[in-house]
């Protein structure tokens, strides 16, 4: 079928930016691998929103986005002399290359000042390393962007005592200590075998913005719906209340950055974000889910699990066993650990490592599939992982992107390549796998619109009905 079927040439994906937590950044790309092809999502399916914003350093369209959003939001309560915090996660800078994040964040600041008057401070806050916010506010020129009001944040910080309905958590100092906050947010599902899409909008509460005592609640204690409390408890105490004057967040497909959407109601702004993903990203899954067989090649500028193909993260794929937007999966009792392992994928049946980051376990994905590392850059990367002591024990080292690539698919016996690069709006993949994808894509469609999608949003409260006055912009 792929010698009957016509498809674009690769896609350029997303700068990798240098960091102490990864290799160089590689020259030789996942693009350059012979034969690549590119097909782009709204042509599996042609109802997925089309972007504004695809990537690249002019995010012109973002600002003018951030603009036209935040020309409804009551800015009335900031006074002139009154400090804010622009609170940001990691994660945002890791979508599209991350300059739409940063022109969102850098209107939302420029806005509120020329409202208002009030001084206004950025926050970066980054899990894991306590040298990643920095490396943000460097590579992204934040501190130009704020005139030096910026600093970064980690869980680790000092910590501030939050009364919730669940009991005494803990944010972090350097988050609350304004008079107000911004919450500055995505809508890119990321994780749903974690958080399965409920309540996105409130889970940095319980993540970025906590210290790691109550953030780790969400990883080890609870469930994977369960621990989506914690970001609730403490998003509607009236610590936070007192101190949100209103939120914000990129509204995406996985074809890119479709607008920017603001309010001063978290829970409104809250339900138009979930009808959105599971609108905008419920087919692409449903797909995911269908593939019969690939080696993924992962190539890009964070941890493994959260690099983008197509708008949708190598997560998606690594847990595509089930269907996470389902709430009916009796889950509720499952500890963090079985519920995840038991949407583990089927379909990868190998995998090539060229460039991510440390720090994060994904030893489990060398002990389930034949892995080869890449590049001599990044097998001493994993020599070196403190969160993968073992990962090597498990991993074949090839000299170079093309030889991995081939005993990657000789150990797997699929030539179905899927390359994971950052990139939105087209995957770049073998031609076997593009034929692959549009023998899926029909049934998947037909399956999201006629029995999944109606029951993912009842699940949530969402009347199919009023999707689209729930789903703006």
């Amino acid at each position: 079928m792929a010698d009957t079927l016509s498809f674009d040439p690769v896609v350029e994906p997303p700068e990798v930016m240098p960091t102490v937590y990864g290799p160089p950044p590689q020259t030789v790309r996942g693009r350059d691998i012979p034969g690549l092809v590119s097909v782009r999502v709204r042509d599996l399916f042609p109802d997925i929103a089309a972007a504004a914003y695809q990537g690249g350093t002019d995010a012109s369209a973002i600002r003018r986005a951030t603009e036209a959003a935040l020309a409804s939001v009551d800015m009335s309560r900031i006074g002139t002399d009154d400090t804010v915090n622009l609170l940001c996660s990691e994660h945002g800078f890791g979508m599209l290359g991350g300059h739409a994040y940063a022109e969102m964040l850098t209107a939302i600041r420029e806005e509120v000042v020329a409202r208002t008057g009030a001084k206004v401070r950025l926050v970066v806050i980054a899990w894991l390393g306590a040298k990643e916010p920095g490396e943000l506010i460097e590579y992204y020129e934040l501190d130009r962007r704020f005139e030096g009001k910026v600093r970064g944040a980690t869980p680790m910080d000092a910590g501030i005592p939050i009364e919730t309905a669940m009991g005494t958590l803990y944010g972090l100092r350097k988050v609350y200590d304004a008079d107000w906050i911004i919450h500055a947010h995505y809508d890119d599902p990321r994780e749903i075998y974690i958080h399965r899409a409920i309540d996105r909008i409130t889970k940095p509460f319980g993540m970025s913005y906590a210290r790691m005592e109550t953030r780790s609640i969400f990883h080890i204690t609870m469930g994977t719906r369960s621990g989506n409390f914690i970001g609730r408890a403490i998003a509607d105490s009236e610590f936070v209340r007192s101190k949100l004057a209103f939120s914000a967040t990129l509204v995406t497909s996985p074809d890119g950055v479709l607008a920017v959407d603001a309010d001063n109601d978290l829970d409104a702004i809250g339900t138009r974000m979930t009808a959105n993903i599971l609108r905008s990203y419920g087919k692409m899954l449903t797909l995911l889910r269908h593939i019969n067989d690939c080696v993924a090649v992962v190539d890009g500028a964070k941890w493994p699990y959260y690099i983008h193909a197509g708008g949708m993260i190598f997560g998606h794929l690594f847990y595509n066993g089930v269907d996470w937007f389902d709430l009916d999966r009796p889950d509720t009792s499952f500890a963090v650990e079985r519920a995840v392992a038991a949407g583990l994928s089927k379909s990868i049946k190998a995998v090539v490592l060229h460039q991510a980051l440390l720090g994060l376990n994904f030893t489990s994905m060398a002990l389930l599939y034949p892995l080869v590392i890449s590049n001599p850059d990044m097998a001493a990367t994993m020599r070196h992982d403190f969160s993968n002591p073992r990962f090597m024990e498990n991993a074949l080292v090839a000299d170079d992107l093309f030889q991995a690539v081939e005993l990657a698919k000789e150990r797997g016996g699929s030539d179905k390549l899927i390359v994971f690069d950052g990139s939105y709006g087209s995957l770049n993949v073998s031609p076997s796998m593009a034929a692959h994808l549009y023998e899926l894509a029909p049934e998947a469609d037909r399956l999201v619109e006629e029995e999944l999608l109606p029951k993912w949003l009842r699940q949530r409260g969402i009347d199919p009905l009023t999707l689209d006055g729930a789903a703006r912009p």
